[in-house]
């Protein structure tokens, strides 16, 4: 079986154990063979991820979850279910594939001004805003650019529209809209999504144009400049047109 886009199987894993776990009971077996079953349904779950973070997440996800449902805060299962069901709501299936929602910190960008010098009114994406953190950061660094923001989740697209009036925030695939207009565009994603990023930029940016990434570097890529924020991650800066790594 080919592995599915995170977090689809942590939701599936997750969902699926406490169906069975519910259901086992409903036809009579006891509460704690019913757990120990739905647990080992989880673990099973797991083999559709390979690394080892994610392996745990969906092995330990139900347990906790029942856990804190029966010790700390009475959440009756259909309640888990009904987070389930806001998660995929919050974060569509095409949103999958990229970036969980990664929030960029207020002053993370604050030292780029220092290697990009941006005229008034540079346009700026970025690409996969979520809830309008690092449309925050854009401004802190870059006050007088014209800022944009592309999200695939409405809802999070609505937030950061309430949240950031002075950028202009659409809804949409990061992968499909233009980036030929922009003077930069700036990614938090995951560092299995930078390849694809390298490449659309180099197809799509124009010369001079600038490509920046927090905490995950393009490897294939030599960087014009790489600067640490307070909390020790990286900002990569690559300017087009790339120098590609021998």
């Amino acid at each position: 079986m080919k592995y599915m886009n995170w977090p689809l199987p942590a939701l599936l894993a997750w969902g699926t154990s406490w169906l069975l776990f519910i259901g086992l009971q409903e036809i009579g077996l006891t509460e704690t063979i019913a757990l120990v079953a739905a647990a080992f349904w989880g673990g099973f779950l797991s083999k559709l991820v390979h690394t080892p973070m994610r392996k745990a997440l969906m092995v330990l996800g139900f347990p906790v979850s029942v856990v804190v449902s029966s010790a700390t805060l009475s959440v009756p299962p259909i309640g888990w279910l009904l987070l389930l069901g806001l998660i995929v709501l919050v974060y569509p299936r095409k949103a999958w594939r990229d970036a969980p929602l990664f929030p960029t910190p207020k002053k993370a960008l604050i030292e780029v001004p220092e290697h990009i010098a941006l005229p008034a009114g540079a346009r700026i994406l970025d690409a996969g805003s979520g809830m309008g953190d690092g449309l925050v950061a854009l401004r802190n660094a870059f006050p007088r650019a014209e800022l944009h923001g592309v999200e695939m989740s409405w809802p999070l697209r609505l937030l950061s529209a309430l949240r950031c009036s002075f950028a202009k925030i659409r809804q949409g695939d990061i992968w499909l809209i233009d980036w030929r207009s922009y003077d930069m565009v700036y990614l938090f994603q995951r560092p299995e999504s930078m390849p694809r990023a390298v490449e659309k930029a180099a197809a799509e940016l124009r010369r001079g144009a600038w490509l920046v990434s927090l905490e995950f570097e393009a490897r294939e890529l030599e960087p014009h400049a790489v600067v640490y924020g307070r909390d020790g991650r990286p900002v990569w800066m690559y300017q087009v047109p790339f120098k590609r790594r021998d």
